[in-house]
């Protein structure tokens, strides 16, 4: 009955430990889906968009260590709870700004009246600066993420362990292995969920969506962003609901065992939990993960190598990918708006309202493609007589970028399928890699090394990595947003050739440089196995010649009992009794060799 009732329990916590993973996994995921979106909304390069989306280690950063080590000697389920309550709040309030903050307000220069006699051709009244404060409710995002990190620190290292603690030594793996898999799959639906609030406009149910004019395909679109926040916390709230109710530790599953919990394995020597499932004469494999480990991460790292292959040709934007002439002739060092066919125009350099010409050319905006006249309304707006649209330069324009990119439609089923290879590969040693990382350290410091894994990881990866990749993205942005009180923006449109050589080669490289780390972690792991080899050796050594003076004593013992009956012969007969004859030296001889 008690082996059945760990076993419940122990299911209990695999299944809320793989719930919690699923729910923080996915509004991991989908922060990152809404970076596109949040930069749009608030306005903020990709530099700043860094900060935030490193926000979260930073949260992890400031508890790891007390919570690894402290953690471990307290009620491990009920601090697990505690962190996914927090990051059910963290997640609230990063969709807090959406319901404090004004409605979005795109540069435009559609008119609403049909057939408005207003020229595109004469600058639009720009609003106001009132309301430029509330971009800086970006803050809120980046605190809430923080407490998202705070929360997010207990339940890997905690879980983990506890995991480890109770299970069997040959089951361990597995249950690491499905904790590992549901974390997986929890980005898969979070990036779903980001694709589908994509796609919905930002101030749904509180504008007339007749009078938006932009499409989620337009760099100027803002989606519902704060929608599956309010979805992710929710999830993240009801994970923690299973964890109160478990108990602090479970059974020992060996009869004659002493009872004892994890956190007293750390004060009592040759404790009894730790000699079931550490025992003290196990040689060390797991060398065998680490090349497992070290090779489908090689693997991956070559077949990433063909991603710089399949690249898209950057959208024809006359003034700053291509001239006016329409000739593919890319002016990315010089790139100018202003032409001979738009000077009778008093046009913004600044302003990002795209038209795409009929000639397939998108243009900055209807006053930089010269046209003089509009026809219709809202998002049904055609903009008559543009002169520098076609050779002729009295073509028409409509609202909106042109989406003619057949290469990059032609190339995406090649990136997804690589893409889905490589990240198989490289998932395949994400298992052993952990149970080496386990199986390394002494028992009763799991949670702490485990911390410690996730402090580093955090300090040198997860806290700088945004920051400096996002600066990175910002230099091979083409054309910058401006806001209202002056200043830069987000990015309108990046050079995508530039943009993936940056990206790639500085992932690469990051990637080589890990290698070059791993050599010297080789080296001392061999030392360590073959330092445990040569101690198992010894210690088999030992337990030999123990027993060779063992069996060297029995061999006296059996000469003298054979001599003493000889001289008994002597001195008088002996009557033996045939069931319960006294044993001879033959009888010894025998029980030796069965002996040995």
């Amino acid at each position: 009955i008690r082996d059945l009732h760990k076993w419940y329990i122990g299911l209990m916590f695999l299944g809320a430990l793989s719930f919690a993973y699923f729910s923080k996994s996915l509004s991991g995921s989908y922060m990152k889906s809404t970076i596109t979106q949040l930069e749009r909304r608030f306005d903020i390069p990709s530099y700043l968009i860094g900060v935030i989306d490193g926000s979260f280690e930073v949260g992890n950063l400031l508890v790891i260590a007390f919570v690894s080590y402290f953690g471990a000697k307290l009620h491990r389920p009920k601090i697990i709870a505690i962190g996914c309550l927090l990051m059910s709040i963290g997640t609230f309030i990063i969709a807090l700004p959406h319901f404090i903050i004004g409605r979005y307000e795109f540069e435009t220069s559609v008119r609403w009246e049909i057939n408005s006699t207003d020229s595109p051709c004469v600058p639009v009244l720009v609003p106001e600066c009132e309301g430029e404060s509330n971009m800086s409710m970006w803050i809120y995002v980046l605190l809430g993420n923080v407490l998202r990190g705070i929360g997010e620190t207990p339940v890997q290292p905690l879980g983990i362990s506890y995991i480890d603690d109770f299970a069997s030594q040959e089951n361990a793996a597995l249950y690491v292995g499905c904790v590992q898999t549901i974390s997986v799959v929890g980005p898969v639906f979070g990036y779903l969920l980001g694709s589908m609030c994509a796609k919905i406009y930002v101030d749904i149910g509180f504008v007339n969506m007749e009078t938006i004019s932009i499409g989620p395909s337009d760099s100027r679109w803002v989606g519902a962003w704060w929608l599956g926040y309010l979805i992710a916390g929710v999830l993240t709230l009801l994970s923690a609901v299973p964890f109160w109710f478990l108990p602090r530790s479970l059974p020992v599953g060996q009869k004659g065992a002493t009872r004892c919990t994890p956190e007293q394995t750390s004060f009592i020597k040759d404790s009894p939990l730790l000699e079931n499932k550490y025992p003290a004469d196990e040689p060390t494999g797991l060398m065998g993960a680490a090349k497992f480990a070290f090779s489908t991460s090689l693997i991956g790292y070559f077949l990433s190598l063909f991603f710089f292959a399949m690249s898209c040709e950057n959208a024809k934007v006359a003034g700053v990918t291509v001239p006016y002439d329409g000739m593919d002739v890319l002016l990315f060092d010089k790139p100018s708006a202003f032409t001979a066919c738009n000077s009778d125009c008093v046009c913004s350099a600044n302003d990002w309202d795209p038209v795409c010409g009929e000639d397939g050319i998108t243009y900055v905006s209807p006053c930089l493609a010269g046209c003089t006249r509009s026809d219709g309304s809202g998002s049904n707006t055609v903009f008559a007589q543009c002169s520098c649209v076609g050779s002729a330069g009295n073509l028409t324009a409509r609202t909106g970028q042109c989406l003619d990119r057949e290469d990059c439609d032609r190339m995406f089923p090649y990136f997804l399928a690589l893409s889905v290879i490589t990240s198989f590969i490289i998932s395949l040693g994400g298992t052993p890699g952990y149970m080496l990382l386990i199986r390394c350290i002494e028992p009763q410091l799991k949670s702490l090394a485990l911390g410690f894994h996730a402090l580093a990881t955090r300090t040198l990866a997860g806290i700088p990595a945004p920051i400096y990749f996002g600066a990175i993205i910002d230099t091979t942005c083409l054309k910058w947003g401006q806001k209202r009180c002056g200043g830069i923006g987000a990015c309108r449109i990046y050079n995508t050739a530039a943009y993936r050589t940056a990206y790639l080669g500085l992932t690469l490289s990051l990637r080589s440089a890990s290698f070059l780390v791993c050599i010297p972690g080789f080296l001392l792991l061999r030392q360590q196995v073959r330092r445990e080899q040569r101690n198992a050796v010894r210690g088999a050594l030992a337990n030999g010649g123990a027993e060779m003076e063992a069996l060297g004593k029995d061999e006296t013992a059996d000469r003298e009992a054979a001599v003493v009956p000889e001289t008994k012969s002597v001195r008088e007969p002996v009557v033996r009794d045939t069931e319960g004859s006294q044993p001879t030296a033959e009888h010894h001889s025998r029980d030796r060799e069965t002996r040995l």
